[in-house]
């Protein structure tokens, strides 16, 4: 307390001093202050190279530390290090911060071989080939062009986002005359929301809005579960019928991302992964148990029941089907799978016994096409050409699917929509209760205007 007492009248005997003569300066009796020493650029540049060597989670006692080594109190001629308040000084003059860190976009894996192959030979084709039929906006308004199309083509995005009940602006202007209140913990519940958006009608409903393709879901164990590849057939179903009732006059494309609940296969879909070398008796594919009225069937412990189907699928050089299984009068393998070595065998592979079944790890060398079993099954036209469930249903329907490139959300306009959506849910009043969180939800989405739609889209 007394030194901080002696700091205050000395502060002010040179307050009034400089005040009665500008050019009285204080002066420091021990030749130099400590902010003189940071003024020495090779010290400062020391200092930034040692930060920086440490990672990113540096200290301002990490600088009292590098100034009391040995090395550097010879270099600099240091008889002591500098206290931590110093330090800490330092640390805003060298343009530290203390604060969040800041946080880009999610780039794992943006530049895989296989992302930058995807984008290069499928993704980016795809969309200049749906250019030449899709209206062009401007300020919200349809541009005229001069060779309009026979049939205009509708893009739909496709996406999920999470609401959660107490999710409020945090930063607003604050009367001072305002004191803190209580508040609830944690996010409060949560409503997931999954719906398309195109810039040409905004989201995906009747004209009227009477029937949507919208689907609300509580998930979460205990509540609506999680939203599944059923789930997500069954919302396109309704999508596929509106857009068949309302808006037939028009050609249709879906783009979803490449979440696994949007590549998952039909039940029994050909796939090389878990295939026996040989043949087997146990050899078959699982899908979840259906009882009589549709629903899901459940172990006691809660896990779902699975049961063995059949591969199928497979085709030959010449297109004709292919069978995976022995018939049941065969002599040796009655009904079993025939393993990989016999299926590549009846496609006119020679000497395949001698491979490995895979190669360790499933990586095989770069470029390798001969070098295993499966990996010559994975390079086979019927194996690469394996369709979702979901292209499947869209393609007996007419609609083309498209897959947004890996690890690129930010491809997707639809996430600018979600980000006005919540913009205006945290305006309204808080409520714990859900029928307010459904009522709000539905109320924020529908007051996302069609102008800002198709300037995100």
């Amino acid at each position: 307390m007394e030194g901080n007492g002696n700091t205050a009248k000395s502060l002010r005997r040179w307050a009034r001093s400089f005040i009665a003569d500008r050019e009285n300066l204080p002066f420091n009796l021990y030749g130099t202050w400590n902010i003189s020493l940071l003024n020495d650029g090779n010290l400062a540049h020391d200092i930034f190279e040692h930060l920086q060597s440490i990672g990113e989670y540096v200290s301002a006692s990490h600088i009292v530390q590098f100034l009391n080594t040995p090395e550097i109190k010879e270099r600099y001629s240091l008889e002591k290090s500098i206290s931590l308040r110093t330090a800490q000084r330092w640390m805003h003059l060298m343009d530290y911060r203390w604060t969040k860190m800041p946080h880009g976009q999610y780039k794992d894996g943006h530049k895989h071989d296989d992302v930058v192959a995807y984008w290069q030979e499928k993704y980016i084709p795809a969309l200049q080939e749906l250019q030449h039929n899709l209206r062009v906006w401007r300020d919200g308004l349809a541009k005229a062009r001069g060779d309009p199309p026979v049939r205009w083509t509708v893009i739909w995005y496709h996406d999920e986002s999470t609401f959660y009940a107490h999710d409020r602006r945090t930063v607003r202007w604050v009367h001072k005359n305002e004191t803190a209140v209580p508040r609830s913990k944690g996010e409060g519940a949560s409503l997931m929301v999954a719906d398309f958006v195109s810039a040409d009608y905004g989201w995906l409903a009747s004209p009227d809005g009477q029937e949507t393709a919208r689907v609300l879901f509580r998930a979460g164990k205990g509540r609506d579960g999680y939203f599944t590849n059923e789930e997500i057939l069954k919302q396109v179903r309704t999508a596929l019928a509106i857009l068949e009732k309302y808006y037939p006059e028009e050609d249709h494309v879906f783009i979803f991302d490449n979440a696994t609940t949007h590549q998952k296969r039909a039940d029994g879909a050909l796939s090389a992964r878990n295939m026996p070398k040989f043949p087997s008796q146990k050899f078959f594919a699982y899908r979840n148990k259906i009882d009589g009225q549709g629903q899901l069937v459940y172990r006691i412990d809660g896990q779902l029941v699975k049961e063995a189907i059949p591969m199928t699928g497979a085709k030959l050089h010449n297109g004709s089907p292919q069978d995976l299984y022995f018939p049941m009068d065969h002599q040796i393998y009655p009904g079993a799978f025939k393993g990989m070595v016999n299926i590549l065998a009846e496609r006119r592979y020679a000497d395949v016994s001698r491979l490995r079944a895979q190669c360790e790890g499933f990586k095989c060398a770069v470029g390798a096409v001969t070098c295993c079993c499966r990996r010559l099954l994975f390079n086979e036209p019927d194996f690469v050409a394996v369709e979702s469930s979901l292209q499947m249903l869209c393609r007996l329907h007419g609609v083309q699917v498209v897959f947004l490139p890996k690890f690129h959300c930010e491809l997707n306009p639809i996430e600018q929509c979600w980000g006005y959506a919540k913009r205006k849910y945290r305006e309204y009043p808080r409520s714990s209760k859900e029928s307010d969180l459904v009522l709000n939800v539905i109320k924020a989405l529908s007051s996302v205007p069609l102008k800002s739609i198709r300037r995100c889209v």
